[in-house]
């Protein structure tokens, strides 16, 4: 019904917050030796979703997710990039919106409809 009712919008929003979780996680990590910065490819984790969503349970949950290659390591192996992960928040966060805005336009739309207005 999800997929009927919003399109892709639904599986995208889910994926966006997920994605701000795993980048906010970075963040949250930026001074933890050792740790390693994720992220998650949008496109391949939102096709893997939307086939888990139409029956083909072979799509990989973990569909997407990478590790980030940092282009100045430092000395105690994080490879979190500060700046890089700061952009990437925000990115994510007006996609969000974005996506956001038009399921609720959608759903203010279907709600006239079913009043009759």
């Amino acid at each position: 019904m999800n997929e009927r009712l919003f399109g892709i919008h639904g599986a995208a929003l889910t994926l966006r917050s997920e994605r701000m979780g795993v980048i906010a996680s970075n963040i949250a990590n930026a001074a933890t030796p050792g740790y390693k910065a994720r992220d998650i490819d949008f496109g391949a984790a939102l096709d893997a979703r939307l086939a888990n969503q139409r029956g083909n349970n072979l799509a990989d949950p973990q569909a997407g997710m990478v590790w980030r290659t940092p282009t100045m390591p430092t000395l105690d192996g994080n490879t979190v990039e500060l700046n890089h992960e700061q952009v990437a928040f925000a990115e994510n966060a007006v996609a969000y919106s974005a996506t956001l805005s038009f399921v609720q336009g959608k759903v203010s739309t279907i709600t006239r409809a079913l009043k009759g207005e």
